[in-house]
């Protein structure tokens, strides 16, 4: 017997599950077939919306629109056409909605196995005469929670419904288990979507090329073209990266601009999932407090995730192409690490969010080589050099027998400074004129780089058509968080209730002036604000203790090496490589608690929406990380053996122990080992290790956590699983934050501290030739697909590029001046030299101590030196213990001292002045790219007339024939155009929400 669907209604409806068995009805058809034989007749299909019911009766008006209902012998998953679509492989498959449920007392009955499907429909279905029926499944009763989630997901999809989406899911016949709601959108609801979002889509003018400038360019583009030719993917986007089509935003009333030759194919699949993500997140549901969107009753736990399905698997067998099988062969592999990134394909694939961003890494990797080739460069001029540097060979010599005062109380002997031959040599190597250059060289890089992006960032936005955008950047303003709505509403309720029952009885002109009121001020944030403060201050006191914590390790420890004969050689090595490690160790621990800190201070601040909490948590997580990762590194750069004292008056810290100092080459050697040991540590053990590791460990839990459950299985559904199914199973995506950060930090260890080590360069290029492939392979393969996102821009991560490139000037600067030898050679070589050369250069720097003017009980004990020694020497510029004023400070320091801050000055000055003027130089907007624009313009006048002049055309012809034949009435209805003045095919688009079968 068939069952009628009753017409939809205007109050809230209740669109409950109707499963039986027995053969479902076709595509369209607007009834329910209860157990029995396979009814007659059934199996033509009535199109959607034509307000009929097939064996039902005449439901005109009515706006049910079924989906199939699994009958007694389902389709198989074999014979399925696509795992993208409904069961009707026809409609496909938009997005994906899933949920958990649990079930008390179900008793499951004869069901059929298989994916049973739950009737979703506009309308309520009618009341069930033969309950209990073999085919039914006696629901058991639900705790109050579950049944309010239930109730709560019924309205919310009754709402999607009302908003003309479709929807399939599938039946709760087990005890527990998920649920997916699968939503199709039909093209009436896909052409008012994009007109309403402004999608700028193809129009019928074919490609025009984007003309080359100048038969020169013309030329060295052809031949760039075929040199490169082997480095491009084969991807159907790079075979015309001259070409762009003519694009118009979507418009109803502009159907015959359009070049819809198939209405399912028209919008690609990331549009189509974008503009179902736009309906979930502004639909509201009264039963979970009036709550907006999606993303909140997943916050609220009535869902567990929302997705959009991958277009199908990347290694399925056979020749059948998708374009995430494209970007798994063609880019998610290592094995063509050597090729150009099919940008394009990533961005229809992924949207522009997460297109801007492989972009950006792109450009940033190819900046790295050629600072990676310069860098090698100056290194190998450190080498060549090395036999030549006068002052090491001054210190390896011998003959000069510099005694140096000891390096620690009573236990250390005086010591020859020919002993630190080695570290002299080493400190060369990164200590020579060519690093000055290097730093110039890579302030202006960092500011080319930025340029260039600026560059790239434009045209990508043209041939993206991301012009406009501004506009669905304030409507996602408009979309407030789910925990910024929670606060709101606690707020309204510590008011008063009364005023509450009152704001929501009110309605017109009155209700909005009140909800303007309805919004968090300063005073309601203050808590959060002073929280915020009081953390991140004690956060970077934190790493600060941590930083004096390794320094009391490495002075402790050199002191108790030194008492050992055995170990007393090697306590500079030692305490130096144990000091780094540990450094490395609580920085990766510290960058995963800080990640979490930052996140859980952002929350407390509340922010109304979620491009604000985004920036706050960056740059929160910035400050944190970068303090973080660089305090180290800052204090060996600038602080460590600033503080010593002298013989006879050393600081001491902890009665006792000594202030550490440089080595006798100068601190530069050991910035480069901490520098170089901190950079490639967190790049392979946080970026690579973790990266791969972590999901590997995540997806094993998952499995044994899904193994362990108890949940009826059904083998031929886990032989052959849906694609929502397989996506469900992937880890969902959690935003670009984690990848632009560790790529930022590295880019602070390439700029800022390259005077010291010249070949970070070269370790961020080898680092980001595997890490361009490795995010690719985790968004192509383990995360579920991400939300197709338009944007222009990087938005706030190109403020810190920014910040960091200029900071690094000055960082660079005074890591010349004060850290390095390069200041006080120059100001000897210039002013104290009698030859003009650096001869005598390190007993200038040498100062002389009369080693009985040590303090009691400091004086080396069993000393091996065979002469008394009378005068030890030590590194500082002070007068000799017979001069007027024993060891104050001499006239050499003031002189080498205002050298350097006279640097510092100039240096920061003439490279900030180099960066404006290539700024300058290199326009943001590239010179054909602004042609382009004015160019596409005059174009699309030309095209827009033409097609109206058309139209206009087509209009008249039909009255001239019948003026002409005499036969008007019969072939004027029939000739003239739909009254709107639409061509047929906008006519008929715009008539209803009908599936165009392909």
């Amino acid at each position: 017997e068939n069952i009628p669907l009753l017409p939809g209604s205007p109050r809230r409806l209740s669109p409950r599950a109707v499963v039986r068995g027995g053969q479902g009805p076709k595509h369209g058809q607007q009834c329910l077939q209860a157990p029995g034989p396979p009814a007659q007749g059934l199996q033509g299909s009535v199109p959607q919306g034509s307000g009929q019911a097939s064996g039902g009766g005449s439901a005109p008006n009515s706006s049910v629109i079924n989906n199939y209902l699994e009958a007694s012998e389902p389709v198989s998953s074999e014979a399925r056409v696509s795992r993208m679509h409904f069961y009707d492989s026809q409609r496909k498959v938009d997005y994906v909605l899933a949920y958990h449920y649990r079930k008390r007392g179900a008793h499951p009955g004869h069901s059929s196995p298989g994916h049973n499907l739950a009737i979703v429909s506009n309308g309520e279905t009618g009341k069930d005469p033969q309950a209990g029926a073999p085919g039914d499944i006696e629901l058991g009763p639900l705790d109050a929670l579950e049944e309010e989630r239930k109730e709560q997901r019924e309205e919310f999809e009754h709402n999607l419904m009302e908003a003309g989406l479709e929807l399939e899911k599938d039946l709760e016949s087990k005890s527990q288990g998920s649920v997916f709601v699968r939503i199709h959108a039909p093209w009436q609801v896909l052409a008012r979507e994009a007109e309403f979002l402004k999608i700028k889509v193809p129009t019928k003018k074919k490609m025009y090329e984007i003309k080359s400038q100048g038969s020169i360019a013309k030329t060295f583009s052809k031949i760039l073209h075929k040199l490169s030719a082997p480095l491009k993917p084969r991807v159907p986007e790079h075979s015309n990266s001259r070409m762009k089509n003519l694009s118009y935003p979507f418009s109803r009333e502009k159907m015959y601009l359009y070049n819809i030759q198939d209405k399912d194919t028209f919008f690609d699949n990331a549009t189509r999932s974008r503009i179902v993500h736009e309906i979930l997140k502004r639909t509201t549901c009264s039963r979970a407090n009036n709550t907006m969107g999606i993303n909140s009753l997943i916050a609220n736990n009535i869902y567990e995730a929302a997705y959009p399905l991958h277009d199908g698997e990347y290694d399925s067998p056979g020749d059948d192409m998708n374009d995430r099988k494209l970007l798994y062969q063609e880019w998610a592999r290592y094995g063509v690490f050597y090729k150009f990134q099919p940008i394009d394909l990533i961005r229809k694939y992924f949207g522009e969010k997460i297109g801007l961003y492989f972009a950006w890494l792109g450009l940033y990797t190819s900046f790295l080589i050629p600072s990676s080739v310069i860098g090698i460069i100056v290194f190998l001029y450190g080498c060549a050099t090395i036999e030549e540097d006068i002052p090491s060979k001054e210190m390896c010599d011998q003959q000069n027998a510099f005694t140096m005062c000891p390096l620690c109380d009573t236990s250390c002997d005086y010591w020859n400074l020919s002993s630190a031959c080695g570290t002299a040599r080493a400190s060369h190597l990164f200590d020579n004129p060519a690093t000055v250059f290097f730093s110039i060289f890579m302030a202006l890089w960092a500011t080319m780089f930025l340029e260039n992006w600026k560059r790239l960032q434009m045209r990508l936005g043209y041939f993206w058509d991301l012009t406009g955008i501004e506009e669905e950047e304030e409507r996602a303003q408009e979309h407030s968080r789910p925990e910024y709505e929670t606060k709101v509403r606690e707020k309204m309720l510590k008011e008063s209730n009364k005023s509450v029952v009152r704001k929501l009885g009110t309605s017109g002109t009155e209700a909005e002036d009140e909800d303007d009121e309805d919004k968090l001020t300063w005073k309601d944030r203050f808590p959060g604000y002073l929280m915020n403060f009081a953390s991140i201050l004690f956060m970077i006191a934190l790493t600060f203790s941590i930083v004096f914590g390794v320094i009391v390790y490495r002075i402790t420890t050199a002191a108790a090496l030194s008492l050992n004969k055995a170990t007393r050689s090697n306590v500079r090595v030692t305490v130096t490589a144990t000091a780094v490690i540990i450094n490395l160790v609580v920085i990766l621990i510290l960058d995963e608690i800080y990640g979490a800190v930052a996140k859980w201070l952002t929350k407390i601040e509340v922010p109304k929406t979620e491009q604000t909490f985004e920036e706050r948590l960056i740059l929160k997580a910035f400050l944190l990380k970068f303090v973080n990762a660089y305090s180290p590194i800052f204090y060996v750069a600038f602080f460590k053996g600033r503080f010593v004292g002298r013989p006879g008056s050393y600081v001491y810290v902890f009665d006792g122990y000594r202030m550490e100092e440089c080595a006798p080459g100068g601190c530069l050697m050991e910035l480069c080992i901490q520098l170089s040991i901190i950079m490639l540590g967190k790049q392979l053990i946080q970026n690579n290790i973790f990266e791969i590791g972590v999901p590997k460990l995540k997806k094993l839990f998952r499995k044994l956590k899904d193994e362990t459950e108890p949940e009826e299985a059904d083998s031929a559904h886990s032989k052959h699983p849906e694609q929502w199914d397989l996506d469900y199973s992937l880890e969902p995506y959690t935003g670009l934050t984690p990848e632009y950060m560790e790529m930022i930090i590295q880019f602070g260890f390439v700029t800022l501290f390259v005077a010291s080590f010249p070949l970070a360069p070269v370790f961020a290029l080898l680092n980001n030739v595997i890490e361009v492939r490795l995010d690719a392979k985790k968004f192509v393969t383990e995360l579920r697909r991400p939300d197709a996102v338009r944007t222009k821009d990087i938005g706030i991560w190109f403020d810190i590029l920014s910040g960091i490139g200029k900071f690094s000037v000055i960082i660079n600067a005074f890591v010349i001046a004060v850290t390095s030898d390069f200041i006080p050679r120059l100001v000897y070589q210039y002013s104290y030299s009698h030859n003009g050369t650096l001869h005598g250069f390190v007993n200038h720097t040498l100062s002389f101590f009369n080693v009985s003017q040590l303090k009691e009980g400091t004086q080396p004990e069993n000393s091996q030196f065979e002469q008394e020694v009378q005068f030890c020497r030590f590194k500082d510029y002070r007068e000799p213990p017979w001069a007027p004023n024993p060891y104050e400070f001499s006239k050499q320091y003031w002189a080498v001292l205002s050298a350097r801050l006279a640097f510092v000055i100039i240096f920061q000055n003439l490279v900030m002045f180099l960066s404006v003027l290539v700024d300058w130089m290199i326009p943001d907007i590239p010179t054909d790219i602004s042609e382009q624009i004015k160019r596409e313009k005059s174009l699309f006048v030309d095209f827009f007339l033409k097609e109206e002049h058309e139209k206009l055309k087509l209009a008249e012809e039909p009255a001239r024939r019948s003026q002409s034949s005499g036969h008007c009435s019969k072939r004027g209805p029939a000739a003239s155009p739909a009254p709107s003045g639409r061509s047929q095919l906008g006519s008929s688009a715009s008539s209803g929400s009908q599936h165009t079968s392909v």
